[in-house]
């Protein structure tokens, strides 16, 4: 396992530094640099230049518009990204359904879809969960019932990341229930202004609006926008699923929040307590085997290797670690992390605060993490699938 980056790939990474840091909005880098509140028009803006510079679909080959990098160039632009400040890119249009259509769609589909997620353009939501089908999405009962040349479709999805924001949401639908349950689910995309859909926001205790219930009420969707065969969806979504599990790892993000808490943990003077500071060296040295294993994952691919299948892994501890440095954060501004007022997570705020400024979101932050070892298949499952996958 050869972990040094060669002369043209250390180039690569200058280049991609100083493209972010000319074109990156000084404005969104600092929210996010200090966990203050991003916009919709926050994250479409930085999607936005991305597209226009053809890297928002940077993990998509040339054939179809993506720059085709190899898997170090991905991983050096996701980190140079992260530690500018960028936006992290919201992944269910780019990184999610993107390959999906590459891998299963039709030319056509290629065409009508593709051109508007590489632009950003086009908001895409993920319509998986249901109430009772969260980490066990084979039991998924939203149905779509075919009809001529349309589905109707009738059920409700959960927990819909920034579904108020969708345009199109691709949606696990049951058109069958012979057999096991997988092999009756298929993969359709849906236009969400069609008539039917019902989005309802879940508000958390924080205040935030991040997630939604989606229902469907007898929509009527194109049978043009099945995606791959009528029941092998289940195909389709291990295929998504692989993405979005090695994406909330998100590595390069743990890296950056792990100086952010060094800087609070300095502002509020627990740094130089060796306790809070032996706590501090523990979660670094978790970040560092973390991004070993993705490093490893990345030298496999580029000597040509079958890389071990360890999404599930990935998953796994980049969760556990960022609830570790949203609860050390916490930690280190004491009670000041604990009085909430949602407007102080806003840019430019100029009511007062209850202690420093950035202890503002820390309370927040916290209690939303807890949702990291939940989503995309809980850690309870992933480990099961890790024991029966990876070591047999």
């Amino acid at each position: 396992m050869d972990l040094a980056f060669t002369a043209e790939e250390q180039q690569f990474r200058e280049e991609v530094r100083d493209w972010v840091r000319a074109n990156l909005p000084q404005d969104i880098a600092y929210k996010v640099h200090n966990a203050l509140h991003q916009t919709r028009d926050d994250m479409q803006r930085w999607a936005k230049i991305l597209g226009a510079k053809g890297w928002l679909g940077y993990g998509w080959p040339t054939q179809f518009g993506g720059p085709g990098w190899s898997a170090v160039q991905k991983h050096l632009f996701e980190e140079e990204c992260a530690l500018a400040g960028a936006p992290r890119i919201v992944p269910f249009g780019p990184v999610m359904v993107a390959p999906v259509i590459m891998a299963f769609g039709t030319p056509e589909q290629h065409k009508r879809f593709l051109p508007g997620i590489a632009s950003g353009e086009v908001w895409w939501s993920q319509g998986y969960s249901e109430p009772g089908s969260g980490s066990d999405l084979a039991s998924v009962k939203t149905r779509a019932e075919r009809k001529g040349d349309k589905y109707i479709v009738n059920g409700q999805k959960t927990w819909t990341t920034l579904g108020q924001y969708g345009e199109w949401i691709f949606c696990l639908v049951r058109t069958s229930t012979e057999g096991k349950p997988q092999t009756g689910i298929s993969f359709l995309l849906i236009d969400m202004k069609s008539p039917g859909i019902t989005v309802r926001p879940i508000i958390m205790l924080d205040g935030g609006h991040e997630v939604n219930e989606v229902f469907f009420d007898n929509v009527e969707v194109p049978a043009e926008n099945l995606i791959g065969e009528e029941n092998k969806g289940w195909t389709y979504a291990k295929h998504l699923l692989s993405h979005e599990r090695t994406n909330i790892a998100d590595v390069n993000r743990a890296k950056r929040e792990l100086e952010r808490l060094k800087r609070i943990a300095k502002a509020e003077g627990v740094y130089d307590d060796i306790r809070f500071r032996d706590e501090i060296a523990r979660l670094e040295v978790d970040v560092v085997a973390l991004e070993m294993m993705v490093l490893r994952v990345l030298s496999a691919e580029k000597s040509g290797k079958n890389p071990l299948d360890v999404a599930g892994l990935l998953k796994i501890k980049g969760s556990e670690i960022q609830q570790r440095y949203s609860e050390l954060m916490m930690l280190a501004a004491g009670p000041y992390s604990l009085p909430f007022i949602k407007e102080a997570m806003e840019a430019g705020w100029q009511g007062d605060h209850v202690g420093a400024a950035h202890c503002a979101p820390l309370a927040a932050t916290y209690f939303n993490m807890r949702k990291t070892t939940i989503y995309g298949g809980s850690n309870e499952v992933q480990r099961n699938i890790v024991a029966q996958t990876v070591l047999g």
